[in-house]
Order: structure tokens, then sequence, then C-alpha cells
């Protein structure tokens, strides 16, 4: 389930000035072509009054890619390929960029556009916190009272996280786990409740944590 690429860990933004004209460049994560036109209609609407909404993304990672990109108005091939192009050498996958357009009033010409829609998508790149997937099982364990500080530090051990802590009569606990420390943990907990308690696994998923 696990992939092997980076991705990005949240949005990032960085902008630059050429000859007046303002380009800001938004790097989000998107693994659908559906997030990433959702990203570029939130775009769109953070700034309505700019020039020029170019977007690029990249789906899927390492040797398993789908890509995308629009010039929005541009001359052909001056803003959207050389943005794929930066995002291709970037080494991530599952994400896209906008790089917004407010025009400075002074024509770049081919070479300068290159160039500038080129420099704000290395900028922001340069500065995004990077992420990895990793598997994670979640699971429900129902526990007594008196064995709750204990499990506590149990699911600390194993690198575990609780999401949820439900008190009634007894204490339902949403934990949180790597796929290899689910089964360390489960041995350790019957141990430590002479059998009687095993965490149910209710579903197998994946998250992101920083790289």
């Amino acid at each position: 389930m696990s992939s092997a690429y980076l991705t990005l860990f949240g949005q990032t933004r960085r902008e630059l000035l050429v000859v007046n004209s303002r380009f800001i460049a938004t790097l989000a994560p998107a693994a659908t072509n559906e997030a990433a036109r959702a990203f570029l209609k939130q775009i769109r609407a953070e700034f309505p009054d700019a020039s020029h909404h170019v977007l690029a993304y990249l789906l899927g990672g390492g040797n398993t890619l789908s890509e995308y990109c629009s010039d929005d108005g541009e001359p052909q091939g001056t803003a959207g390929r050389p943005i794929l192009t930066v995002l291709r050498g970037s080494g991530l996958g599952d994400l896209a960029v906008v790089v917004t357009r407010y025009f400075g009033g002074t024509l770049l010409g081919t070479g300068g556009l290159v160039k500038a829609y080129t420099t704000a998508t290395q900028l922001v790149v340069a500065a995004a916190p990077r992420a990895r997937r990793i598997a994670v099982h979640l699971a429900l364990l129902a526990l007594p009272y008196n064995l709750l500080e204990r499990v506590r530090m149990l699911v600390n051990r194993h690198n575990g996280d609780i999401l949820e802590e439900e008190f009634a009569a007894e204490i339902t606990l949403t934990l949180r786990f790597p796929l290899d420390r689910l089964d360390g943990f489960q041995a350790e907990l019957r141990e430590l409740s002479a059998g009687k308690l095993q965490a149910e696994v209710i579903e197998t998923t994946e998250q992101l944590v920083p790289a």
C-alpha cells in the first residue's frame, strides 16, 4: 500500500516580481484530477483579478505518473510546460502548482515568461515541506479504567497514537499504529491484561508524516 515517492506536507506559497509583473506560486498536495481542479478553483477565488492562473500537476509518483499543464492564456509553451518541467525534476508526486500572474504593464517576451514561471516554481518547490506515506492500522480497544495509564504508555512505546477516548462503563480508545508496530502492541497488551484485551482493527489506510 505505501508509496515510495515523497509528496507534500501541506500548502506552500512563494512570490516573485519580474519587471513589475507579480508571480505568486502556490503548491499543494493533490492525488486526483478532482483535487487539482478544486485547488485551481480555490486560487482563482483568492485572486479573482489576476491576469493568469497557470496550473500544472503530477498524479502518482516514481515510474507511475500522469501529468497535466495549461498556459491559461499565456503564449503556448511559456508557462505550463516550464512549470511541469520543474515538477518532474522535483522527485515529488501527487502535487499541483498554480502560478498566478498579475501583469505589470511590460511584456516579458517568450524567454522572459519561461524564466519567470520556471523560477517561481523552483522557489516554491524548494520551500515546500516534504512528506512520505506510511500504512497504518486504525483500531478500537475497550479497557477498564484501572489500565488506562499503562495502556497509554504502551501505545506510546509502540509509536501509536490515541485519536479518541470515550468514557462510559469502560473506556474505548481509537488507536492508530504503523503497520509493523501493531503486533508488538497486541502482544504486550495481552501480557498486561492476562490475555483479556485485544485491539480490534477497523481500517487499514495511509497517512502522511513529515519526511
